[in-house]
């Protein structure tokens, strides 16, 4: 053990960068290198770390920070715009994952309470993760990205409500009575702070704000010391900390000065969580873990497979394709940071034991891991599935199809994608002369497009069939924007079977793509961002 706290913290933070740099390797999220720390450290392998206090009040600022960007980054704008869809395919996950978490851990032996905490921890899903990966892969814009964006933030709205339910029920174990007097009583300490924290977002935060914002350093200290001191509050008023924090964090989320605090405390939260998930592992009990093994097993077996299915299921009632269905589904199919903070949350409430813990830990564990794969090779895994898929689809998939019509013929070019590279590309061509159909899955970005008095047709490049319909006897050059590389791989397979005669010009993002591209025989290979650098460059630096 080492006796020096400053050693200790340097020892930690060193094997935190080790073990996070193999995650990245990996292609995992870091929460699961800094649980594997803590369990590493802990008294259950190395035994190592003896400054629980010192990276116990870390963890629990780290929470509070989280809780705050949370509601700093809760834009009431977007929540009252928030589509059928989405409001609908949250709902219906969140009721679908709680009722059968609840029954499935009362059939494992749970008390009622403890079924329950664990059922409400598993609907929650790791925005953080989910954008992250979504990002990488350049799908956050694609019709599936934005409909779980929409269902991430109906899912975080409940965590928080969620939240602050258990916060006011300190003191309350499974055989308390007089439910009506408790419910009244939380809805009055709801309502009273509430009213609170809009006095002050209307008479105190702006008049405070222009004076803080002349220094960003300054503003930053006290975003910091806001949270805190609302948690401190919010655990004094009956609730918890991290509904004092999540207030704090609402409280300016109307401020323009919103998006420049949340950038400036991302760092802070991300380093900050290190050290609560480091706790977590530390403190996670090998010799009971196996009892929850089963268990475990069990209901990350649930997350993988139930929640994806029935974010399908509602989907493919509303009119989307199985394809957009699976993909959406697959965000969901994993808990998040927010779970475990919950069921923490309630052991401090001293509603539930540390075994509830280590359970969401395992599930925890197993499904980030396991769903970053499916994230990553969603497209493979669709392949792979849709044969089964068919009954989460219509007859008729009538939202998409809306965007259907016959391909013309006698177009010149044909561009694939219409994202902000695609879409920009067919105005220049357009205006140019130029003869130009343009395709896309996304049925808003066509709506938008047909107003804007677009030729373009809805396609799904997964879909062979439809590469058969369209006519490409008079076309000279298919062009593909889309981000995805074995996507258009697929369609240079395609239209090879199909003998185009044509020339093709795909974009790349990468020289590993460049070389395969030209190694399927590709005409020109584009690169976005390369070629807007160069232009930038020419315009700016030759000679006037």
């Amino acid at each position: 053990m080492i006796d020096n706290v400053y050693y200790e913290f340097a020892a930690l933070l060193f094997a935190s960068a080790v073990i996070g740099a193999i995650a990245v390797r990996l292609r995992q999220p870091l929460i699961v290198a800094f649980i594997i720390v803590g369990i590493l450290v802990g008294p259950a392998v190395l035994g190592v770390v003896s400054a629980h206090e010192q990276i116990g009040l870390l963890a629990e600022i780290g929470v509070t920070v989280l809780l705050f960007v949370v509601g700093l980054k809760l834009d009431m704008h977007l929540v009252r715009h928030l589509g059928p869809v989405a409001l609908a395919t949250g709902l219906g996950q969140l009721g679908f994952t709680i009722i059968f978490g609840f029954l499935i851990g009362l059939g494992l032996g749970m008390d009622w309470l403890k079924s329950l905490y664990v059922a409400v921890a598993l609907t929650f899903s790791s925005t953080i993760i989910i954008v992250k990966l979504l990002s990488d892969k350049r799908e956050i814009d694609s019709l599936h990205g934005r409909i779980a964006m929409g269902f991430l933030i109906v899912q975080d709205i409940a965590v928080v409500i969620a939240m602050m339910v258990v916060g006011s029920l300190s003191g309350v174990s499974s055989d308390d009575s007089g439910m009506a007097a408790l419910v009244l009583s939380i809805l009055l300490k709801l309502a009273a702070a509430l009213l609170l924290v809009a006095l002050v977002m209307r008479y105190v935060l702006p008049r405070l704000l222009l004076l803080l914002a002349k220094s960003q350093e300054l503003m930053l200290v006290f975003a910091i010391a806001w949270g805190t001191s609302l948690a401190a509050l919010g655990e004094l008023a009956g609730f918890s900390k991290e509904v004092g924090a999540f207030l704090a964090g609402f409280s300016l989320a109307s401020t323009p000065y919103r998006e420049s605090v949340a950038a400036r405390l991302a760092s802070i939260r991300d380093f900050l969580l290190l050290f609560f998930f480091v706790e977590l592992g530390a403190h996670l009990r090998f010799d009971t873990l196996g009892e929850e093994l089963l268990p475990a097993l069990v209901f990350s077996v649930f997350v993988l497979i139930g929640n994806p299915l029935i974010v399908m299921a509602i989907m493919g009632y509303m009119g989307y394709r199985r394809r957009t269905g699976f993909m959406a589904g697959l965000t969901v199919a994993q808990i998040s940071e927010f779970s475990i903070v919950f069921v923490a949350m309630g052991i401090t409430l001293g509603h539930v034991n540390n075994s509830a813990l280590s359970l969401i830990t395992l599930v925890g564990l197993v499904t980030i891991t396991l769903s970053t794969y499916m994230i990553l090779n969603s497209q493979k895994l669709y392949q792979y599935c849709q044969h089964w898929l068919q009954p989460f689809e219509r007859r008729h998939p009538f939202r998409e199809a809306a965007a259907d019509n016959t391909p013309a013929s006698g177009h010149e070019v044909v561009v694939f994608g219409l994202g902000r590279y695609g879409g920009r590309f067919v105005r220049k061509a357009i205006e140019r002369g130029v003869d130009v159909l343009a395709v896309d899955f996304d049925p808003e970005v066509i709506r938008l497009a047909r107003r804007q008095g677009l030729r373009v047709h809805y396609g799904d490049l997964e879909n062979r069939d439809f590469l058969a319909e369209l006519d490409l006897d008079r076309v000279r050059w298919v062009v593909s924007t889309v981000p995805d590389m074995k996507t258009n791989v697929g369609l240079i397979q395609a239209l090879r079977e199909r003998g185009f005669a044509g020339a093709l010009a795909v974009a790349a993002h990468s020289e590993k793509e460049e070389a395969i591209l030209a190694g399927m025989g590709v005409d020109k290979v584009l690169f976005p961002h390369r070629d807007a650098a160069d232009y930038a460059a020419e315009a700016i630096c030759s000679p006037q």
